[in-house]
């Protein structure tokens, strides 16, 4: 007797426990992708979280019927309920939709010669209706329901009904699909055929289909060993199409040290995730090839890719895979993966390790590996050509991961245009392989680039975009990282409070999860916010403190990246010992890579460290550099400073000059807390303060969070509609609507409602 391959069920005789507290953010966030966008199914799903699960520690369950059983169960009376002949169709239907859509329906009924007119029923019944491309289901529950609620052996035939009316090479995959849905039970040849077909997906940059493909592949493979690769691979691909939960599921089914730490990199303990890649990158250095299929979780083990037999007529799985779909458990990417686990730990001296790793492999250090273990060394010139060389490699169309690595590269050199150029391209190409995961990824250190651009208000907006990315696609520390980043873009618009709640929340995820990189990114956030409103004990205080953090709290570069800052707190409190020394090594690293933007801020704490007159040139020389740079907010600060020390030596025409320059930047900034220190200086002067830009228009007076918020009210949603449709609390939501009342100097939503359709004001 032959036994149907199924996926497990789960028992629902008795509930699951309940979460012990409300969900996260992110959890918030995948429960609604869970839910199809349903609040009814949302609700029910986030009741059901066990406490580990609302707290993101174990994956959401994958299977409708684990998800929302109340919800599928009213479902499939509805579905019962219809005629016969109409559960027949809607099964073919959804079955040509779900999981995989192929498109093949109406080709299908018309292949069987089946009558359409029960469909009727359906439509009366208000569960889906008839049109020119085949049949719309009420919502994708109905759709669900129609599936499950058939018998096994009518989805079967359902199934292969699809495959034989899917003919030609475009449709190879689909057909694949349909016939290993289709089958009894465990096929090596369906498995191979299936692999195959999951191959080409990855080329054509679907890897959701190559996950679907892959993973009945696994279970229809006769050899353990075989199903256990097919699994790795199929987590790999449900993670490279933005679905961590069931990554994550999958990865619990495998061995697979190396799969076990990319996956952590982004939802776990960073070190943990370190060890976990290097662990597997040292089990396969010595057999690189037979552990290249393994990751590609092949049936042809140990046959490498140009010389493999295809098991059925379409090709061998991915001949083009190594340069267009490059695996990313595959030696070179798990090498740069611990490298990006050493970057968020802040542990740069680990580096170290992946290193001697790639020596022993054979292999060429990927990405800013070198690069970074040379700078950790002290060998600021080998470092600088090693970056130079990982920066070079930007270029359009490339691997999204090197590209990433090159935006890395060139922020380490300063050179925070190329690292927007590549971080820019490493999202594009990564969004045209599918790669949700690598997206979210490019965006974090492309904010690193938009920290000083003058341009905070859309930088911001493009950084809550890619935060609602990362929650989505179960990337918690990566939305942790760009909390942090939004936690800088408040500090530079002056929002104190978002600013804190901001870096509350990523230090609490960040010191919870290994994660130096975000943690010291939202401390140096708070000493800017400090810095801004003149509170200068405060700011020092961080930074000294910034300087003492060890790995999983704070992090080597940040503290470089913010030695301008501590130099200028330090000065304004009289306590310059340890400034001295940070900018000493500062301006060694400024002078290796010839970076002008750093080269600037050097100059411009050799002039804060220099006492009287003395500190003029250096003002002047730092301003010159300025000039071939990019980051226009560092040189209005540079000008204020400058102003401020002009007027203490009685300089007071040019000291008015550099300090209207800057009031009136940090004023098109968007920048209040630094526009008053410029007004104060002014004052102080006895010099009129040109007045702030009048600008009662919401777009300029509203942070890009704000302002969206302010939308959703204006037109009538409730803040508990806004929290869900923005994945926040409702209590963040009541936060931003007190803030922009305050901004726009309003007291109801009428009001919102007037300004924000009256536009901005002249």
């Amino acid at each position: 007797m032959v036994t149907q391959v199924t996926p497990p069920t789960l028992d629902h005789a008795s509930p699951p426990p309940r979460p012990a507290s409300a969900p996260t953010e992110g959890v918030r966030a995948r429960v609604r992708v869970r839910a199809y966008g349903d609040p009814g199914a949302a609700a029910e799903i986030a009741a059901r979280l066990t406490a580990r699960q609302a707290a993101g520690l174990d994956p959401l369950p994958s299977e409708p019927a684990a998800l929302a059983p109340e919800l599928l169960r009213a479902r499939r009376r509805e579905i019962r309920a219809l005629p016969e002949d109409t559960r027949r169709l809607l099964l073919l239907a959804a079955a040509d939709q779900y999981p995989v859509p192929t498109r093949a329906f109406l080709r299908a009924v018309a292949a069987a010669d089946l009558d359409a007119r029960p469909l009727e029923a359906a439509e009366t019944a208000g569960l889906a209706c008839a049109g020119p491309d085949g049949v719309t289901f009420r919502d994708p529950w109905v759709r669900v329901a129609a599936y499950e609620t058939a018998t096994s052996a009518d989805r079967r035939d359902a199934h292969r009904l699809l495959a034989r009316v899917l003919h030609g090479r475009a449709e190879a995959p689909y057909r694949a699909w349909h016939r290993g849905a289709g089958a009894l039970g465990p096929s090596g040849r369906l498995a191979g055929e299936l692999a195959s077909a999951a191959a080409h997906a990855r080329v054509a940059g679907v890897p959701a289909l190559a996950r679907a493909l892959t993973e009945r592949a696994a279970a229809l493979a006769p050899d353990p060993a075989v199903r256990t690769r097919l699994l790795a691979r199929a987590a790999a691909d449900a993670w490279e199409a933005g679905d961590g939960d069931h990554a994550r599921l999958l990865a619990t089914r495998t061995d697979a040290d190396a799969l076990t730490g990319v996956l952590a990199l982004r939802t776990g303990n960073a070190g943990e995730a370190f060890d976990a890649v290097l662990a597997g990158v040292a089990r396969r250095s010595g057999t690189e090839e037979g552990a290249g299929d393994e990751a590609d979780g092949g049936t042809f083990r140990h046959t490498p890719p140009s010389r493999r037999t295809p098991t059925s007529r379409h090709a061998s799985p991915s001949r083009h895979a190594s340069t267009t779909t490059p695996n990313p458990t595959d030696t070179p990417h798990l090498l740069a993966r611990a490298t990006e686990a050493a970057i968020y730990t802040g542990d740069l001296r680990r580096c170290r390790e992946a290193l001697a790793l790639t020596r022993r492999a054979g292999i060429d250090p990927p990405g800013v590996l070198a690069g970074l273990a040379a700078a950790v060394d002290g060998r600021y010139g080998d470092a600088r050509d090693l970056l130079e060389a990982a920066a070079g490699r930007c270029g359009p169309g490339g691997d999204p991961t090197l590209l990433v690595h090159a935006g890395i590269a060139a922020l380490m050199l300063g050179d925070h245009t190329r690292a927007a150029t590549a971080t820019l391209r490493a999202a594009e190409s990564a969004r045209a392989r599918g790669a949700a995961g690598t997206v979210v990824q490019a965006r974090e250190f492309r904010a690193y680039a938009d920290f000083w651009t003058g341009r905070p208000r859309a930088a911001e907006a493009a950084t809550l975009e890619a935060l609602r990315e990362a929650y989505t696609t179960g990337q918690d520390n990566a939305a942790c990282h760009l909390q942090a980043a939004l936690a800088m873009f408040a500090a530079l618009t002056g929002d104190a409070d978002l600013c804190r709640e901001r870096a509350a929340a990523a230090r609490e995820h960040a010191l919870a999860h290994g994660l130096g990189l975000p943690a010291a990114l939202a401390q140096w956030a708070l000493a800017v916010l400090d810095l801004g409103g003149g509170r200068f004990d405060a700011a020092a205080a961080r930074l000294r403190a910034l300087a003492g953090f060890g790995p999983g709290h704070g992090h080597r570069a940040i503290r470089h990246l913010a030695t301008p800052a501590y130099v200028e707190a330090a000065v304004r409190t009289g306590d310059t010992r340890v400034a001295r020394a940070a900018h000493a090594d500062y301006d060694r690293w400024a002078r290796a890579v010839r970076s002008a933007d750093d080269l600037a801020l050097s100059a411009r704490c050799r002039a804060l460290l220099t006492p009287g007159a003395e500190a003029v040139d250096h003002y002047r020389t730092a301003l010159d550099l300025h000039a071939a740079g990019t980051r226009d907010f560092e040189r209005a600060r540079t000008e204020l400073l400058f102003g401020s020390a002009l007027r203490r030596l009685r300089h007071r025409t040019e000291a008015r000059d550099r300090l209207h320059s800057a009031l009136e930047a940090f004023t098109s900034f968007g920048s209040p807390d630094h526009a008053g220190l410029a007004r104060a200086e002014l004052r102080a002067l006895g010099a009129p303060a040109a007045p702030l830009r009048a600008s009662t228009g919401p777009e300029t007076s509203l942070t890009a969070q704000q302002l969206l918020v302010a939308r959703m009210a204006a037109e009538g949603a409730t803040n508990r509609e806004i929290a869900t449709r923005l994945a926040l609390s409702p209590r963040t939501i009541d936060h931003h609507l007190r803030g922009v009342f305050n901004r726009l100097g309003i007291r109801s939503r009428i009001e919102l409602v007037r300004i924000l359709a009256e536009g901005p004001q002249d």
